[in-house]
Order: C-alpha cells, then sequence, then structure tokens
C-alpha cells in the first residue's frame, strides 16, 4: 500500500522553517507550574471534555505493586469508547495519523481501540524544578545541531520550532542509570519469527541530579548493548557515547568484536545504516522513536494536534502476556493495544539538499505530556509512505518516568514488522542501577568482553 504526500506547500514550509536560537522570558516561563505543566503541556482538559486536564500524572503505584514487578494496569477497569476498523476509518480521519490510516486501510485485521483519556505522565518534581530554571537560558546552537545552557529538564518546554521539540525528546527524562533485558523480532508474513536478546544499559549523563553543564563534557547518555542471542550473535557489545552539541564532535560508538575479542571504532552507528540484528527493517536513528544527529533535516513545526496515538499500553507490558501473543502476522495483535485521544506536536522532517537519507520525509507525534515521540510516519525517496512506526509507552512506578515498553516499525511495502523492546517474558527494567561514566569507556568494554 503506497500513499503519495507530497505537496509543494509541504516542502515549501518544511525548507522555510525557522531556528530558534533565543530562550524564553521570565515572564514566559511563569506559566510553568500554571497554566501549563510543569513540563510545557496544557494544563486543561480539551473544550469537549474528551482530554481531561493534567493533575500530577501517575505518583502513587497501584495496590501490590513492589519494585521488580512489572506494573500493573492502573486502568484495567476501563473498557474501548470505540473501536477504529478499516469501515469506519473516514469518520475519524482527522484525527488519525497518515500511517495509522495506512495500516487499516492495508490490512483487514489490524484496528485501533479507543479508550478513555488518562494522562498519567509523570516526572521526578528535581526535572520541573531545573525545567522552569533552563527555560529562560536554552539556547540552540551550531544551527540547531547542538543545544547550550540546559541540563537536567527540557530545554524548550514553551517550543517555537521543530528543532526545539526533537531537542526536548533527545533530553527527555528516562531515569538515570537504567538496566533492561528486551527481546526484538522480525516475524515473516507467515508470523514465523526468531528472537534477538539484549541485555541494555543506559546512563543518562545530562540527567544526574549531581551534575552541571560545565561537567556534562559534552556527552549527554552513555548505552551498552549486549546481545545474548542467538548463539551466532551472542557476545558482541555496541557502546555509544552520545554529544550534545553534535557539530563539535560527533558521536562515539565502539563495538566488541567477540570473534575477534576485540574492540574497535564503529562510525557507521548512525543515521540510516542499519540497526543492530534488526534484518534490515530499521535504521540505527529510528531506535527510541529517533536518536542521533538531527543536522540532515529540515524540522518544519506543524503546530499541536489531538489525535489518536498509543498510550498506557499495560496490557501489552503485562507479564501474563506472552511473546507469541503479540506477535501475530503482518503487525502486532491489536487487542492488546490502547489508543487515546491526546494533543500531540507534529513536526515534519524534511531532508536538505546535498544529503542523504533512506527516509526523505519524516512526520513525527510527539505527547505533549512528556515529549516522548508517540508515532512517526517515513517516506521513501519517491515521496510514498513506506514505513510506520509506533511507540507503545507506559508510566514506570518505581521511577516516575514515561517511556516505551514495546516500539513497533511496520514496512508497508514488505508486509512485515520489527517489535523492538519486548520484555514480557523478562525481568523489569532496573532505575536503581549505579553507574559512572567510567562503566562506558571503550578500556571498560575491552574489559567486560574478554570475561
Amino acid at each position: 500500500m503506497r500513499h503519495s504526500v507530497f505537496t509543494a506547500t509541504t516542502i515549501a514550509l518544511a525548507f522555510a522553517a525557522q531556528y530558534s536560537v533565543a530562550a524564553i522570558t521570565a515572564e514566559q516561563a511563569a506559566r510553568l507550574g500554571a497554566d501549563l505543566t510543569p513540563i510545557g503541556a496544557e494544563r486543561a482538559g480539551n473544550a469537549a471534555g474528551t482530554i481531561p486536564a493534567w493533575e500530577g500524572g501517575i505518583t502513587t503505584p497501584p495496590a501490590g505493586y513492589r519494585p521488580g514487578m512489572h506494573h500493573p494496569d492502573p486502568f484495567a477497569t476501563d473498557a474501548p469508547l470505540f473501536t477504529i476498523t478499516k469501515a469506519n476509518m473516514a469518520e475519524h480521519a482527522d484525527r488519525l495519523t497518515a500511517g495509522s490510516r495506512a495500516l487499516l486501510a492495508a490490512y483487514d485485521t489490524f484496528k485501533i481501540p479507543v479508550y478513555p483519556t488518562r494522562r498519567s505522565a509523570s516526572f521526578p518534581q528535581r526535572v520541573y524544578d531545573a525545567t522552569k530554571q533552563v527555560a529562560t537560558t536554552a539556547n540552540l546552537i551550531n544551527d540547531g545541531n547542538g543545544v547550550a545552557g540546559a541540563i537536567v529538564g527540557i530545554p524548550f518546554p514553551i517550543p517555537s520550532s521543530g528543532q526545539e521539540i526533537i531537542w526536548n525528546h533527545l533530553l527527555r527524562y528516562r531515569g538515570v542509570a537504567v538496566k533492561r533485558s528486551i527481546s526484538q523480532a522480525a516475524p515473516q508474513r507467515n508470523g514465523a519469527y526468531s528472537l534477538v536478546v539484549f541485555a541494555d544499559e543506559f546512563l543518562v549523563n545530562y540527567s544526574r541530579p549531581d551534575i552541571s553543564e560545565a561537567d556534562l563534557g559534552n556527552t549527554i547518555l552513555s548505552y551498552k548493548q549486549e546481545v545474548l542471542s542467538p548463539a551466532r550473535l551472542a557476545g558482541s557489545i555496541l557502546l555509544v557515547q552520545e554529544t550534545l552539541d553534535q557539530v563539535l564532535e560527533q558521536r562515539r560508538a565502539w563495538v566488541y568484536n567477540v570473534g575477534q575479542r576485540r574492540v574497535r571504532r564503529a562510525p557507521n552507528v548512525a543515521y540510516d545504516n542499519p540497526g543492530t540484528a534488526a534484518d534490515g527493517m530499521r535504521t540505527t536513528d529510528q531506535f527510541d522513536m529517533f536518536n542521533g544527529a538531527i543536522d540532515r533535516y529540515h524540522w518544519n513545526l506543524v503546530g499541536k494536534k489531538e489525535m489518536f496515538v498509543p498510550y498506557n499500553s499495560y496490557r501489552l507490558h503485562g507479564d501474563q502476556v506472552k511473546y507469541r501473543d503479540i506477535l501475530t502476522p503482518l503487525h502486532i495483535n491489536q487487542d492488546l493495544t490502547r489508543y487515546e485521544l491526546h494533543r500531540v506536536w507534529v513536526v515534519d522532517a524534511v531532508l536538505k539538499e546535498g544529503t542523504s537519507h533512506l527516509y526523505t520525509r519524516r512526520t513525527f507525534y510527539f505527547d505533549e505530556d512528556s515529549w516522548q515521540i508517540l508515532a512517526v510516519d517515513q517516506y521513501d525517496s519517491r515521496g510514498e509512505l513506506w514505513r510506520v512506526s509506533e511507540g507503545h509507552c507506559i508510566n514506570y512506578y518505581d521511577e516516575p518516568t514515561f517511556w516505551t515498553t514495546l516500539e513497533v516499525h511496520v514496512d508497508l511495502v514488505a508486509g512485515r514488522y520489527l517489535a523492538v523492546g519486548l520484555d514480557n517474558e523478562a525481568t523489569m527494567y532496573d532505575f536503581k542501577l549505579v553507574r559512572t561514566p567510567d562503566d562506558f569507556t571503550p578500556a571498560a568494554l575491552r574489559r567486560e568482553g574478554i570475561r
């Protein structure tokens, strides 16, 4: 199913996107925690009453929850308000992403169950405090490819450009040091699949409570990923140090090769190079819905819209569900999904002349309550919709943060998809991990590989 979407107006708007370089005023920042939430969303609900006011998100776990458990669904008694299918999608078209419409049109089995809207996103108070502080100092540098004047908080809670919004996603709070065990699968059209199992560790340097901008060292995040299975890939380890000013210094990456027992630089871990063991079903910069340098695109801020997006996906996350229950042919089991009506920031990214990428255009949908990307439409060199990505998220309890529990990237041409982040049959995320930057160096990687 191919859908042409380029228009002269869209391209003109994208190329005319302005680069904001000035911080907001103290008067504007005073809105944070007042008519705006502490990280910049509209606190009030919508006029129709279908989006409620934000009242702090989830601050207390459901009864019986203990750290280390899979997160029980606090909205388990909710019933769908209605379900969108190919038959009735026209009634809801203005609140569906282009990707959702394409999936509904392509697959008779695809559906979108819409539940009551629950504004569950919450973050630590120190993130709220830091956001208010940096809101008046943060600014874009180097044509928007870097950020200065910010640490810990959301740098642009009242954004005026698409670049500011993508930086909010890149610098959003996801905990400080996190360990997780996840799997990914790329089922064939008949549903057959093999699991690739990873052990991931993150250190979000930007969010450390003891960090200052001067101490950041231009490294906002360190990430280590070890492949545990299948056997032919087991033992290889990827190490990434993500930089803040990406013009000053590009991402640093290394790979431990288990066969050679050597650590080598990996300059191709970026942009549209293939994702790890993903069977060609995603690019490197699709991980975490988008990561890495933003310099190859013009980032056009379209505006804010009310749309049906994946949200509060606790059922899809639960440990009562097996991977085989999720990984059905053509797309994941939509009976396990939950969509809600939320206000999202829409940003249209158009490839710059003189640069290259598999995706010539990408439309992003950012949650106003968390700055998490919830959906992405990706277009090929002919301007036709090619791949659709959805981020199924939950608000975690042991560390208040709104983050994906499963990323799904659907290839409309191949009739296949990639599911990244499967954790139903694994131990739960550990947000109490203790790590330092010294644990994410080539020397540390070399020692770990040799063990």
